[in-house]
């Protein structure tokens, strides 16, 4: 029988990461603020700034040339070294390529993954805007053109190469290509990958578009009738609305099955429910128009899909142009799909996110999809820009929608927080999802009282960066779980060859040996990629004390685990509880220690700590390509590499503990000096039980011989221990 929730979740696709540029905001932190605060990022330009742009002085003076733009920083800026380029195969790749691949490799970074080691299929589906750099940086540059091959500027500046080159740099397997719907490209991007996932071709997927117009710093020649904004602002909806601005932006979201990522235990921002895309085909005034029964067909089709009902929708991100005939056929169109579900006028709020960075062009879709899927998030619905009077053939009276013009609390009624997300394209192909809050998740559970932190990058710089980016993510977020933070960043990023690592106990504790750089608790230092072959080292008798492991076994269930079964493996052959003498209750402990230095007892315990210990290790990860012991070590070796099996490996050592401990006791000393340096003293009672380097060696024999060597080696200043043992073990006793 299916389990419900998994019905529940069948059709559903899991946001678990974002990446994005846009005016004004360099991430998605950035953006947010903006977003909520009703910042508008239109930047105005003056005659000189468009003079150094390029700019026709002769369309200064027009009335008509509007000086404004949505400028994104810093466009000329890539990071060739990181991803492998030199600096003149960088200079053949439009910025458009480079950023959306910095971008795909922060939102992958953002969703947790390290592509090199993620065991499904990832998908990148993409769209790009037009080729201004080609026309204005290559074409343009003859001495540039003659000096390369032409497949190069080809392979660095076509829309088609912008997915695939993220998969190739990204060693990514799963679909790749380009989308190419105008304006709607990167909500149909959104949609395509969705569907990829919902059919087993990818097991995750990244999805958006970008857009970048070049020169930034230019205006535009406005003509009445047209998309364009005579004044240089959106205002959607609005009765004087005339049209937009256009400016540039990178959006990307990861996206995983809701059910796959409940699993895996991913960072969830928002859910997919459902969404559509189709076109308006020839039904409409013409090729550039839109059209009432397109878009309340892609809405109505992305309501069906999701199985929910428009009157639960409670948000609805429009594409929201701002134009005199596109904005009362989107209220019009939505109004259409809603009216399928719901009588109710006047209950959902609307906004446009181009009122706040301009129109995106192929970016535009996910933009908006960012921006709600982060509404969402913190619960709150920003201020659509520039509305104060509706426009006179938009009916919202009648319609189920009104324009949010600040920033409102988004309550919960008795439904999930829902929302719709509208993007058209230019030539008809429309697009719409459905979004719904994540679902409430349980809480990481106990973790260790101490984490290891790791960064790394690949240069010393980049480290530093690193770090101080993370310093500022643990101050900004006070509610996150340190245990959460420290597995990210050991198994969701790929190492480098500069680290940096910090054990600490929460995040206050974190940041300020990170900030100090505690030389006790930060280690800082360059690993040449190379594999070295790890050895698993165990011990002998004489290292053992009582409660030893005590804080693994109390917080590392991998290490109880084992501990447990040998233990109870262990009972019929010791005739107690093995736990009750390493762990002992307060008034126990010191009887607990005089049976602890009985062999019956030792060589059992030390074999359970080791033996637990090394599985530990494993389960981290860290496998032995060898194994060597010393006495009892020698059997936690000889069981772990295969020789027998546990319960044998017990069986032998209780045995073996029980034979020695009914010889005759004696004791064993550790002496700081060397094998011929030693022989001297041993005489016929003495032994030399170890060899343990040039100049330490272990003598073993008769209690009183050994007391009187002591005291021999005493008066020569020679330091010796005791080892905690019963028997004069590895001696002729």
């Amino acid at each position: 029988m299916n389990n419900p929730d998994t019905l529940k979740h069948l059709n559903a696709i899991a946001i678990i990461g974002l990446s994005c540029r846009f005016p004004g905001a360099r991430n998605v932190q950035q953006f947010w603020r903006n977003l909520k605060n009703g910042v508008e990022s239109i930047s105005f330009f003056s005659d000189q700034e468009l003079r150094a742009s390029g700019i026709d002085p002769a369309l200064l003076g027009d009335s008509h040339y509007v000086k404004a733009g949505a400028v994104l920083e810093e466009v000329e800026w890539f990071d060739a070294q990181f991803f492998g380029y030199s600096p003149r195969e960088a200079k053949l790749i439009d910025p458009q390529h480079r950023l959306f691949l910095e971008c795909a490799w922060e939102a992958v970074e953002d969703a947790g993954y390290n592509p090199e080691t993620y065991a499904g299929l990832i998908g990148v589906f993409a769209g790009a805007g037009t080729i201004d750099y080609l026309l204005h940086n290559i074409h343009s540059n003859d001495s540039l053109v003659r000096s390369v091959n032409k497949l190069e500027i080809h392979l660095g500046n076509d829309v088609d190469y912008l997915a695939t080159r993220v998969s190739y740099k990204l060693n990514l397997k799963g679909p790749s290509l380009s989308v190419q719907t105008a304006c709607s490209a990167s909500l149909v991007a959104v949609n395509m990958a969705c569907d990829s996932l919902l059919n087993g071709q990818s097991d995750m997927a990244m999805a958006g578009g970008v857009s970048i117009s070049l020169p930034q710093k230019k205006g535009y020649h406005y003509v009445e009738g047209e998309i364009y904004s005579p004044d240089g602002h959106c205002r959607a909806f609005d009765t004087n609305a005339q049209g937009a601005v256009f400016g540039s932006g990178i959006g990307i979201v990861v996206l995983k099955r809701l059910s796959d990522a409940l699993e895996d235990h991913d960072h969830i921002y928002a859910v997919i429910k459902g969404s559509a895309i189709n076109n308006d085909g020839a039904a409409k005034v013409g090729f550039t128009a839109p059209s009432v029964e397109g878009q309340a067909s892609v809405i109505a089709e992305a309501l069906a899909m999701s199985g929910i009902d428009g009157g639960t929708i409670s948000y609805v991100e429009t594409h929201g142009t701002g134009t005199p005939l596109g904005d009362p056929i989107e209220i019009a169109a939505l109004t259409e799909a809603f009216r399928t579900g719901t009588d109710k006028k006047g209950f959902c709020p609307i906004g446009a996110v181009k009122t706040n960075i301009g129109h995106t062009f192929t970016a535009a879709g996910v933009a908006g999809l960012i921006k709600t899927v982060l509404a969402l998030k913190h619960k709150e619905i920003p201020p659509s820009l520039h509305f104060e009077k509706p426009n006179p053939r938009i009916d919202f009276e009648n319609s189920p929608f009104y324009v949010n013009t600040r920033l409102a609390e988004w309550s919960e009624d008795r439904f999930p927080r829902r929302a719709g997300v509208s993007s058209f394209g230019v030539g008809g192909t429309n697009a719409h999802c459905i979004l719904e809050e994540a679902p409430i998740v349980e809480p990481s559970g106990k973790s260790r009282p101490r984490q290891l932190l790791l960064v790394s990058a690949k240069t010393t710089t980049a480290l530093d960066k690193t770090t101080t980016n993370l310093i500022e993510h643990l101050e900004s977020q006070p509610n996150l779980n340190i245990a959460d933070i420290a597995y990210t960043l050991q198994v969701g990023r790929k190492a480098f060859d500069h680290r940096r690592m910090v054990v600490c106990q929460n995040l206050s504790d974190a940041v300020s040996a990170l900030e100090t750089l505690d030389p006790e608790r930060v280690l800082t230092f360059f690993q040449e990629p190379i594999n070295r072959d790890i050895v698993f080292m165990f011990s002998g008798q004489g290292s053992q004390y009582v409660d030893m492991g005590l804080e693994l076994y109390r917080i590392e269930s991998e290490f109880q685990k084992h501990i447990d079964r040998c233990s109870e493996i262990l009972k019929p052959h010791l005739g107690l509880d093995l736990r009750d003498i390493m762990y002992p209750a307060k008034e126990n402990v010191e009887e607990a220690a005089h049976k602890l230095k009985q062999t019956l007892i030792t060589q059992p315990a030390l074999f359970t700590i080791e033996y637990a210990l090394a599985k530990l290790w494993m389960s981290w990860g860290v496998h032995p390509e060898a194994l060597v012991g010393h006495s009892i070590g020698e059997y936690v070796a000889a069981c772990l590499a295969g020789v027998f099996s546990l319960e044998d490996a017990l069986l032998l050592v209780a045995t073996r503990g029980r034979l020695m401990q009914e010889l005759p006791i004696g004791s064993m000393l550790a002496v700081p000096l060397s094998e011929k340096e030693i022989e001297p003293f041993l005489g016929k009672e003495l032994s030399l039980a170890a060899i343990n380097g040039p100049s330490f060696c272990v003598v073993s024999g008769e209690k009183e011989a050994v007391k009187d060597l002591e005291k021999q080696l005493s008066k020569k200043n020679v330091d010796c221990r005791h080892l905690h043992t019963s028997h004069a073990f590895h001696s002729k006793m």
